[in-house]
């Protein structure tokens, strides 16, 4: 027979969900989907937690575009389905083809640390070898190796002009930036700080480099974003990791009904929700 099932209305946009709010109800012959009750609330748990964590920082970002990266701190299998909710969240940009593959998004990477190294710490060699590999994609320098993140963005935007997209601040939580030591007293100027980024535009600015994009991560998560925007750190993007990973959001699953008549356990009960829209398979 086929089994009916009201859901949440499946849209490209995050729907807010309540606590204890019913998501789904499933109507059928029990012996036809019981066995994948594990499998359904395990992919809603997973990727409420992405969606939610990724709209909680675009909201934070106050019209910035936020880039999804933290395919580095979990499993690659879970990738696409991770990346979509991501986009349902409202991000902008992923950092694998993966991530993007469910709503035909390509990656936006930028130059790695790794890249530099290879050429022996040779920042800009580094951006040239990366835009002629791949022309067609946005160049973002990553311009923290040095500890020098102005010197270092002045060097590349002076070498490859308006061939330069942005730059990129990644400074370690465990260092202050060369530029800012001179200035430190008044504000916490370990890693990336909003110090560091006005510094930064004003030095790209100076040169005639005013169409150079600014984009920041490392340990951004909603609050931090908050605190940049409020005061007016002139970032252009942000990208943000492990931070979209964390918490938890559960999902369960009960019996409630046979035969049309009540029957769950203790403290469970049928729970009718009018925003389910009713899909038959």
């Amino acid at each position: 027979m086929a089994t009916p099932i009201w859901r949440l209305k499946r849209c490209a946009t995050a729907t807010p969900i309540a606590p204890w709010e019913t998501v789904m109800h499933i109507r059928g012959d029990a012996s036809l989907f019981a066995h994948l009750e594990t499998i359904y609330l395990g992919v809603l748990a997973r990727r409420t937690r992405v969606a939610t964590n990724v709209q909680r920082v675009v909201a934070a970002a106050n019209g910035k575009t936020v880039l999804y990266f933290p395919a580095r701190f979990d499993h690659w299998a879970v990738q696409g389905g991770d990346g979509y909710a991501a986009f349902v969240g409202g991000a902008q940009g992923v950092s694998t083809d993966a991530q993007g593959e469910w709503w035909g998004a390509k990656a936006a990477g930028t130059v790695p640390h790794a890249l530099i190294a290879s050429v022996g710490g040779d920042t800009v060699q580094a951006v040239k070898l990366f835009h002629e590999s791949y022309p067609d994609v946005a160049l973002v320098a990553l311009v923290d190796f040095d500890n020098d993140c102005i010197g270092t963005a002045l060097k590349c935007a002076r070498a490859m002009g308006e061939k330069l997209w942005g730059i990129r601040l990644d400074t370690s939580e465990n260092l202050v930036d060369r530029s800012i030591q001179p200035v430190m007293g008044a504000f916490r100027p370990t890693g990336v700080c909003p110090e560091l980024v006005s510094r930064t535009r004003e030095a790209l600015d100076k040169e005639g480099f005013s169409f150079v994009k600014i984009v920041v991560s490392g340990g951004f998560d909603p609050q931090k974003i908050a605190q940049f925007e409020r005061l007016k750190a002139p970032v252009d993007a942000y990208g943000v990791g492990s931070s979209l990973l964390q918490g938890s959001n559960d999902f369960t699953a009960d019996i409630v009904e046979v035969e049309g008549r009540p029957c769950a356990k203790v403290g469970r009960r049928y729970a009718p929700n009018p925003r389910l829209t009713r899909v038959i398979f």
